[in-house]
């Protein structure tokens, strides 16, 4: 296994979390570049919500208070929407994803990435996040649940 990212499966599911980022209770991860937060959804939620077949996210300059929903993605099972977790303002939206929405479900943590935040208040923001453990640990809940509905 991979030093840079965890792994748990449950029944026949393998969800993967990288350890390089932080995560919200709601499956969208967080990378830290700079004063900047690219934002993504984790395997988990990408897996759980099916096959991606459109994703807007928030316009460029879209100010944004933690909360506040800043993409949502549409599948053949599930619309699905996603608070930021962070303050800050939009500053880039990934552009691969108008023509190839299943990039979420192909490569979640690279090229399946939604949107760069510029950051208002990083350390507050941290406070909120989970680290890759608890996140796995939170997977591994929801995924267990999952399975005994």
């Amino acid at each position: 296994m991979s030093e840079e990212m965890l792994r748990i499966t449950v029944d026949k599911f393998t969800f993967l979390v990288p350890r390089d980022r932080f995560y919200s209770d709601t499956g969208v991860w967080v990378k830290l570049e700079g004063g900047r937060a690219r934002l993504g959804l984790s395997d988990f939620v990408q897996q759980s919500s099916g096959d991606v077949a459109f994703a807007n996210v928030k316009p460029v300059g879209t100010k944004l208070q933690p909360g506040d929903e800043f993409a949502d993605i549409e599948t053949v099972k599930v619309n699905v929407s996603f608070p930021v977790p962070v303050k800050g303002t939009m500053a880039e939206i990934n552009p691969a994803l108008a023509e190839a929405a299943e990039l979420i479900n192909q490569d979640p943590y690279d090229k399946g990435w939604l949107a760069v935040v510029e950051l208002a208040d990083w350390e507050s923001d941290r406070a909120r996040l989970l680290d890759p453990e608890a996140y796995l640990a939170l997977v591994k809940d929801q995924a267990e649940a999952e399975m005994r509905k």
